[in-house]
């Protein structure tokens, strides 16, 4: 075989991959679009209880790590601003438009080593688990960028309690 032919092969290789990732990611994007983030600003009167540089690493179903979702918004990695407050927690995702999770859609707060293609140290990672849907409970996972995740976690924790409740 020459070598402009073995060029051709492997073009035609590389066009073909391209091709299947991005109709795999149509049909993902067609599969998720009943999944609409809560976009908005914090309520007016909400007091702001802390403020995390993160990055984003992706959403997930609940307890499925290694699945990515493909919401509108919320697909690709970002650098991210989290700021809790005492009715919920924003998320600001660099490009996007801002996310506000109430507290009554926040579910459970954790700690975890991998998400989709993501490994890090042991606990690396947090979890926020919240529902995007009445029936559907979803993960977040976020990489803290000036602190640990222990201390991201423990601060998401705390607007998960009854003593953060609305008045």
């Amino acid at each position: 075989m020459s070598r402009e032919a073995a060029l051709l092969v492997v073009m035609a290789v590389a066009v073909a991959l391209l091709v299947l990732a991005a109709f795999g990611w149509w049909r993902r994007s067609r599969r998720d679009r009943a999944f609409v983030p809560p976009i908005g600003e914090i309520p007016a009167g909400a007091t702001e209880r802390d403020r995390f540089r993160a990055l984003y690493v992706a959403t997930t179903r609940a307890d499925e790590p290694l699945e990515r979702l493909a919401i509108r918004g919320m697909g690709f990695r970002a650098a991210a601003e989290v700021v809790i407050t005492d009715r919920g927690v924003a998320l600001r995702l660099a490009g996007e438009r801002p996310l506000f999770l109430a507290r009554t859609r926040l579910r459970d707060v954790g700690q975890s080593t991998v998400a989709i293609d993501r490994v890090v140290e042991r606990d690396g990672l947090v979890r926020l688990s919240w529902r995007i849907t009445d029936d559907t409970v979803v993960d977040t996972y976020l990489r803290p960028q000036d602190s640990s995740a222990r201390v991201l976690a423990d601060a998401l924790g705390a607007s998960l309690t009854p003593t953060g409740a609305d008045a």
